[in-house]
Order: C-alpha cells, then structure tokens, then sequence
C-alpha cells in the first residue's frame, strides 16, 4: 500500500513534535514508531528524510563513546528546535 506524500508530512510533523517535546533527550527508533504508532522500517526512512533535510540528528554512539551496532538514536537539530520554540511562542 502506497502512502501519500501529505500523509508522510503529517507523520514527520508528528515525529518532529515528539522530538521537540522531548529535547535535548535523544530516543531510538523503536520508541518513536512506538510513540506515534507506526512500524519501525517506515519511521526509519521518514527519519533518515528529516536527516537529509537537517531537521534531525543521528547519534550512534552511546554516552561513553563506543558505536551502536544496529541501533541509532534521533534528536532534533539545534535549528529546527529554534524554529519550533519561536513558533510556540507566537502561538
């Protein structure tokens, strides 16, 4: 089944306001499909779309340095939290 391109919109602004409600905590992929109620391939590949566009950062490493071996951590990028938080503001 094909999703369309406006209903991904809506799916990434939810995973942004997830983002947003939670920074500077970066969570997994997992809990963000879990949070928004999707699967976790679908989310990962709007995630690596808000990367692309610089709406996101990926964090691969664990607090004390050492690389995930298949898992990867997302938080909002200081940019598009800045964005976010004015647009709250004039709300």
């Amino acid at each position: 089944m094909k999703i369309s391109n406006k209903k991904k919109e809506k799916i990434s602004e939810q995973i942004m306001a997830l983002l947003y409600s939670l920074a500077p905590k970066a969570i997994y992929t997992a809990h963000i499909a879990q949070e928004i109620a999707r699967d976790e391939e679908f989310v990962k590949v709007l995630l690596l779309d808000l990367k692309k566009n610089g709406l996101i950062i990926e964090i691969k490493k664990n607090p004390e340095g050492e690389a995930y071996s298949r898992r990867i951590r997302w938080r909002i990028s200081d940019k598009a939290y800045d964005i976010y938080k004015q647009k709250q503001v004039t709300l």
